[in-house]
């Protein structure tokens, strides 16, 4: 029945035998030669001396499994113990014969999988008696989650939060399902979007992952991999109405699952991969194979790996580990399962087995046997030394993408019905209420719609609210037929006196008047698809700020930023404000940054954290301080006045001798001219709008991004009514929404050919240069007082971020064992992004210019960047702040020299400057002044690297990619250290030799030809020189371009080393 050959050297040599069953009948197992004849074998048989007491142990699983590669490799190492004889017993025997006539053995390792006949390998164990490996009765339960989690929770195992909805008949009081638009409850148990349907049965991997309509609705579905997938989006968002699930909480685990892999309870091997929850693609190496990296444990994982192990008594036991909030819960139970392509686990995996083997069966066969002690591998890892910095911190404040033009209309009202629905949503315990859901729309629609209707029987009723205003308002809720929580909200505040007599301060009428609610519609401000594009290009673009650029052409092979979060050695946290376009814009950004694919939805769910709850980033629009309603009344009454500007307006308006501002003010002169041009241009584009929707050739016409004529024209009729008031008086607060509505049409609507935007675009910017600005105040002591009031939470929280660069337990780790290739596995990177709208950009920057960072009397580099600062007029879209934070391991902890901070700015996608207009910067280094003589062609790589300057030694070795040297040997930095100003590095604009270089995108081009031109026109110089020459080495673009299959320009091929 059984082939059992042998080696010539037995003593050596493994004893590893495979059934009859098997197709394999008769052939030695892996590691022996096959080439010898039966004569030969047989001839060596009768030579052999008699072997010493052997263990049997033996092999019951599917061919597929007991044939794996892991499984292989093992067993190969298993039989290097002298002791040790294994069999496979071939899935012919395990299917098709009764256990009585499987072959015994002294230790057996059995484990269920697919089509695997459990209660035969049960029925054998009782009949044999084997000491177990897995034990074989607790199988039944892995098999069941609901039975999993009982058990979890029994040993007191974290674990999501879970309700078992059992669709049995027998049990009816565990059938309860009531399903929500954003939650279901269970069993009465409530579970909120997002959350995780699971099947009961663990052999069903279709787990699914309900989206919130707030994020876009739909549902991620996940199954086996096939090929490349894990995961599917589908826009379906009802739960499944058949057969028995588990709901669990949704845990936030920034995009990357846990694999923890156990070999007896004191060793456990983890590895980090990419959630297939995500994008649903399975990220696979040159050989085809899932990248996965193997990262430490904290204590309590170990802990709880031990617990898990020894609960289901699966000697070899995968389970994975969910790391969320800083907390690691178990969410899944495997049972037994191997490491992939990992040598050292196999050496690991092989050696505990068989000392467990041998020291629980060694004494019966009365073989000598004691456990060898080994002294533990020391891991030699690259350590820094010399000028090597460390970049320790990231942090970036980044404005969102481009979007349609928001709109919005205020009115009072004081009808019941509101005040019923203010009360509702508990807006009496601040005095404001913001409804977003779609639910709270509708309710606001209905109680619209009710009021019109009464309205038209008793236009002389009760009703107080105005019927024009009650009709804009059902016209923009009903827009689009649907609603979405991402493109419309509603605001109420409080007023227990009425509206006007609160702000007109009529302190001696208020106790006679009625209470009222002021009502805030806003819409539009959607990202658009440039919006979006320009988010994950930038967020690709954003890799190099990191050491080894895009990962191994670049400086150190295998360091990228993509590598890096893999290894869970990069502590990445993305936050955005409550705002739909903000939030896309950081999960595209993430897209682009991580690599991922898919839909937005579910990266917006698991990598971007809302940042609503404490004012971070959001800010209240509507409720100014005294200090803006100051500012914003002198700005009013300066720009009111019919008259050019005289020495005395430049004075008032422009305190700080802003150079964008007093351009601006050149070109506008006198404002209330400008007005009158400004509103008779709009007026004529208005005329325009509707003559073309006259023309029958235009009735079908769709615009950019789904917008009609129709909807263009209330955008600029609703301007052209509230620009120029009935006083004649003109109301500078619409300036702003009038440029940013002709630019969103000079810039998407282009080919309408309507005529005078290019004229009106350029007067309407003139006034947004000086209105923009100078809101967030106007003199110094005003725009830090107003800043402080935007930004303070935002400030305290980046303070935190730097000071927090000391490891601790909680910080995930690269295990040093597995670290060739990677700089300082035991440290790792704080990012830290911020995604937020255009006022924190503007506060954060006044903090930094007028609050006293350095003394840019003493500093001339400081000096050149405020003057750079000084010049950029406007804080476009994708607009970026970033902070690095680099430590020098080299100098003393308590040394100034210890950390090095730099400052990178960049205003983001490219306007409508004429060319030259646009400022120009001087780059990081201090001698890059003295080198404007150099000049480069724009859309050229060369801009990406910096110029030696007359100081600096030659640099072009250092950059360049260097041989692979040993990992106890350290590199010399390639970054050379700057003149410190204090403790803190001046700031560095993102500006190329020639203006405009340095930032993102040409407005000018259309979307279809930005994907086309790479990130070798788009990005060109998109970060300043200290980054790509001093924490890494640059990208080379042509490499990237190839690897993403992308089309780069010719000019964007040229490279060259700087001498």
């Amino acid at each position: 029945m059984w082939s059992l050959t042998a080696n010539e050297d037995e003593s050596t040599t493994a004893h590893f035998f495979l059934g009859a069953g098997d197709e394999g009948l008769c052939t030695r197992g892996t590691g022996m030669r096959t080439e010898e004849s039966d004569s030969e074998l047989l001839e060596d048989e009768e030579d052999e001396v008699p072997p010493e007491p052997q263990i049997i142990v033996g092999i019951c699983a599917m061919t597929k499994k007991s044939k794996s590669k892991p499984m292989t490799q093992i067993l190969e190492r298993l039989c290097r113990f002298d002791y040790l004889t294994v069999i496979i017993l071939g899935e012919d025997v395990i299917l098709n014969e009764p256990v009585e006539n499987w072959p015994s053995c002294h230790c057996l390792i059995s484990f269920h999988s697919k089509g695997f006949p459990l209660d035969k390998a049960v029925a054998y164990s009782k009949l044999r008696n084997p000491f177990l490996i897995n034990d074989l009765a607790m199988q039944y339960y892995i098999q069941d989650r609901r039975e999993v989690y009982r058990i979890l929770q029994e040993e007191g195992i974290d674990l999501p939060r879970y309700a078992v909805l059992n669709r049995d008949p027998a049990r009816p009081e565990e059938c309860n399902l009531i399903e929500g638009e954003d939650q279901v409850e269970v069993n009465g148990a409530v579970f909120p979007k997002p959350f995780v349907e699971k099947p009961v049965s663990a052999e069903d991997h279709n787990v699914y992952i309900y989206y919130p309509s707030s994020a876009g609705g739909g549902s991620q579905r996940l199954f086996r991999k096939i090929g490349s997938r894990s995961s599917v989006y589908s826009p379906e968002s009802s739960v499944r109405k058949t057969g028995s699930y588990i709901y669990e909480e949704f845990m936030p685990t920034d995009g990357t699952d846990v694999k923890v892999y156990t070999v007896g309870p004191d060793y456990a091997h983890a590895e980090a991969r990419k959630s297939p929850a995500l994008d649903g693609k399975v990220e696979r190496d040159s050989e085809g194979k899932e990248v996965r990296y193997p990262v430490m444990l904290t204590a309590m994982e170990k802990l709880v790996a031990r617990k898990v192990c020894v609960a289901f008594k699966q000697t070899v036991c995968g389970f994975d580990l969910l790391r969320a909030n800083g907390h690691s819960f178990v969410c899944d139970v495997n049972g037994f399962s191997f490491v992939k392509n990992s040598m050292k686990y196999y050496d690991d995996c092989a050696k505990i087995l068989g000392n467990t083997i041998m020291r629980e069966l060694a004494p019966q066969f009365q073989i000598p046997w004691s456990i060898p002690t080994e002294a533990e591998d020391i891991p030699i890892v690259p350590t820094t030394s010399g000028t090597m910095m460390e970049l320790r911190c990231v942090i970036a404040i980044i404005r969102h993408g481009d979007r349609t033009p928001k709109q919005k209309m205020k009115m009072e009202v004081t009808h019941p019905r509101f005040f019923t629905l203010f009360e509702k949503h508990g807006g009496y315990k601040t005095g404001k209420l913001k409804l977003k859901r779609p639910e709270q729309l509708q309710e606001v629609l209905d109680i619209t719609r009710l009021l019109l209707a009464e309205l038209e029987k008793e236009p002389s009723g009760e009703i107080e609210e105005k019927t024009g205003k009650l009709e804009q308002l059902k016209s923009v809720l009903e827009m689009y037929g649907h609603f979405s929580g991402i493109n419309r909200k509603v605001q109420l505040t409080y007023y227990p006196h009425g509206v006007k007599a609160s702000n007109e301060g009529q302190d001696s009428q208020r106790e006679a008047l009625a209470p009222s609610l002021l009502l805030v519609l806003k819409w539009g401000g959607e990202l658009t698809p440039d919006g979006r594009v320009q988010a994950e290009e930038l967020g690709r673009a954003f890799r190099c700020m990191y050491p080894g650029g895009q990962g191994d052409y670049a400086g150190f092979p295998g360091c990228g930023l993509l590598r890096l979060h893999s290894t869970f050695r990069h502590d990445l946290k993305i936050y955005a404000s409550d705002e739909g376009r903000v939030q896309m814009t950081a999960a595209a950004f993430a897209k682009g940054l991580l690599a991922l694919e898919g839909e937005l939805t579910p990266i917006l769910v698991q990598m971007v954290k809302s940042a609503n709850m404490n004012g971070l980033l959001d800010s209240d629009g509507d409720s100014l301080s005294s200090c803006q309603h100051r500012v914003k009344a002198r700005l009013h009454h300066i720009l009111q006045q019919d008259a050019p500007f005289g020495p005395e307006d430049y004075d008032q308006l422009a305190p700080t001798g802003s150079t964008s501002l007093l351009n601006s003010m050149t070109i506008i002169q006198n404002p209330v001219k400008v007005c009158d041009q400004v509103f008779a241009l709009i007026e004529n584009l208005t005329h325009q709008i509707r003559n073309r929707m006259q023309d029958p050739k235009s009735v079908d016409l769709q615009l950019y991004h789904s917008e009609t004529l129709e909807l263009m024209l209330q955008r600029w009729s609703k301007l052209e009514r509230d620009f120029r008031q009935k006083s004649g008086r003109y109301d500078i607060s619409k300036i702003p929404d009038i440029y940013d509505c002709v630019k969103y049409d000079v810039q998407h609507n282009g080919s309408l050919g309507l005529q005078g935007t290019a004229e009106l675009l350029r007067l309407s910017k003139a006034l947004a240069d000086v209105v923009i600005p100078q809101e967030y105040g106007i003199s110094r002591e005003e725009k830090l007082e107003i800043a402080v009031g935007f930004c303070l939470p935002l400030l305290r929280k980046i303070l935190l971020d730097l000071q927090r660069t000391h490891e601790d337990e909680s910080v995930n780790k690269l295990h040093p064992l597995y670290s060739r290739g990677v700089l300082s596995p035991g440290r790792h990177v704080r990012t830290r992004l911020y995604f937020t709208s255009e006022s924190h950009v503007h506060s954060l920057l006044s903090v930094f210019r007028y609050g006293g960072l350095l003394d840019e009397t003493q500093d001339a580099q400081w000096q050149r960047a405020l003057a750079y600062l000084s010049a950029i007029s406007e804080l476009n879209y994708m607009t970026q702040i970033v902070i690095m934070l680099y430590e020098d391991n080299t100098r003393d902890p308590l040394s100034e020299e210890r950390f090095h901070v730099e400052l990178h700015f960049s205003p983001g996608v490219k306007g409508f400057e004429e060319e030259g207009s646009a400022p120009t910067g001087y780059g990081f280094r201090p001698a890059s002044s003295e080198n404007e003589e150099i000049k480069t062609d724009e859309g050229s790589t060369e801009n990406l690297y910096p110029r030696k300057a007359p100081d600096e030694p030659d640099r072009a070795l250092q950059t360049s990619p260097q041989p692979s040297e040993g990992p106890g040997l350290p590199r010399r930095s390639p970054l050379i250290r700057n003149r410190k100003a204090g403790s803190m590095e001046v700031l560095s604009e993102t500006s190329s030799s020639k203006p405009g270089g340095y930032r993102l995108f040409s407005s000018s081009r259309p979307p279809a030809e930005m994907k086309q031109s790479g990130l070798g026109s788009q990005c060109t110089g998109l970060f300043s020189t200290t980054v790509l020459g001093g924490s890494s080495s640059a990208p080379n673009l042509q490499d990237y371009a190839r690897s993403h299959g992308k089309k780069l320009p010719p000019a964007s091929l040229k490279h060259r080393d700087v001498p």
